[in-house]
């Protein structure tokens, strides 16, 4: 009898240490991370290296779980990210946890790495100083940076996510000769896009850029996901709205513009936004009245916008693109800072917004099979960033929670394609 009690004892110990042995990674998401940002480079690897990672909405500031490797325990401990080696028995807990439909939470499966592109020069003045492509290489996700050539030549087709850097759209060059940044800088952007433009067969830079907003409109109605932040947000609408007109003044295509520009806007051909008035002036900062950045006066210590809460059992791809450790995010100015609530399209979801001023910072919409996002401002952790001033330096923002934002939009190509129940 005490012989096979033994023999019981040794095979509970072995189903015991079987049980400790199948583990799964959890990532937190709350405030014991150390590093918010690397963990999207994480969860990035994970994919890229053919594993899947779930993505838990709302559980712990939007955690990622993915079952143990040891090389994934050594890419967290590598790159500074926190991590928790849990036994199945505690992840099938938390599972269960975020499955009774009582609670606002949900399991995402994020299953392939999308393929990533950059929308933004590739000589002259690069954007180094550009929020996306900042973080991005911070958290160590491939990219590859394109530019209007690629996109005329049917190179979009070759990605799945793309972002648009603090471009311009409209082909008055961001209208920077009269915003400080000096005639040389100016004289050396219009020469550039000139020359591009005229080698790709268009009489003016307006019209090429007006081609390459169309093929980009295009890769999202065929399913593509769009970012855009800055100028790279309003300018890309109002080129697709000013196509049947000229809104450009002489400095910037050698004509004036249509003093009938405003008439002719063509409001069914934007994603975002309608309704809106455009300044033909060569002066002034504004490109239209969508930004509300040049006649807000908002003292930066007031200035922030909050996040909405969506159900994440409901309102999935709603919830995958707020989640943060914190609702409450800091403002920051960009070209295009805020934009007017009243001049937004019914259908579009507003993500983030500073009720005070009527302004939302962070919108969504579909098109076609498409999705796409803009953000308004520059740097999430720059208030006001100036000409020739160093771009932020990452390592000393690592759970930004304005940054991660934009890391959501990475992450939400990969996820499994759920019919949405609302």
């Amino acid at each position: 009898m005490k012989r096979h009690s033994k023999y019981f004892v040794v095979f509970i110990l072995l189903l015991i240490s079987a049980s400790v042995k199948a583990a799964s990674i959890l990532i937190p998401m709350d405030e014991a991370q150390k590093d918010h940002l690397k963990s999207y480079g994480v969860a990035f690897w994970i994919l890229k290296n053919g594993g899947e990672v779930d993505w838990l909405l709302n559980y712990r500031g939007g955690s990622f779980m993915c079952k143990y490797e040891k090389k994934t325990e050594d890419e967290c401990r590598i790159r500074g990210v926190s991590a928790e080696v849990i036994a199945d028995a505690k992840a099938a807990d938390i599972i269960t946890q975020i499955s009774d439909p009582s609670v606002n939470m949900e399991v995402v499966k994020l299953e392939k790495a999308p393929r990533m592109a950059v929308y933004s020069p590739k000589i002259g003045v690069l954007p180094s100083d550009d929020a996306v492509i900042l973080v991005l290489k911070y958290a160590e996700i491939p990219f590859d940076i394109i530019y209007d050539e690629e996109v005329l030549k049917g190179d979009l087709s070759k990605y799945d996510w793309l972002h648009l850097h603090h471009e311009d759209f409209t082909g008055q060059y961001s209208k920077q000769s009269f915003r400080g940044r000096g005639q040389g800088r100016f004289m050396e952007d219009k020469a550039t896009q000139e020359a591009t433009a005229h080698r790709m067969g268009f009489k003016k830079v307006s019209k090429m850029k007006l081609a390459v907003a169309q093929r980009i409109k295009d890769f999202c109605a065929n399913g593509g996901f769009l970012l855009a932040m800055c100028s790279g947000a309003d300018s890309f609408d109002i080129a697709l709205a000013a196509a049947n007109t000229d809104i450009c003044e002489s400095i910037y295509d050698g004509d004036d513009a249509d003093p009938d520009a405003q008439s002719k806007l063509d409001f069914s051909q934007t994603l975002a936004f309608q309704n809106f008035n455009v300044n033909t002036g060569a002066f002034g900062r504004q490109f239209s009245d969508i930004d509300d950045g040049p006649t807000r006066h908002i003292p930066q210590e007031e200035d922030f916008f909050t996040l909405f809460d969506f159900s994440a059992k409901w309102d999935v791809v709603a919830s995958m693109l707020t989640q943060d450790h914190e609702r409450v995010i800091k403002g920051f100015k960009g070209l295009a800072t805020a934009f007017n609530e009243s001049k937004i399209k019914p259908y579009v979801t507003i993500l983030g917004e500073f009720k005070r001023a009527n302004e939302a910072r962070y919108i969504h919409g579909e098109y076609g099979k498409g999705q796409w996002t803009f953000y308004g401002g520059h740097d999430p952790e720059d208030y006001q960033h100036g000409f020739n001033e160093p771009p932020t330096d990452l390592t000393l923002h690592p759970n930004s929670p304005g940054y991660r934002l934009i890391l959501n939009n990475v992450l939400f190509p990969a996820a499994k394609k759920k019919k949405q129940k609302t």
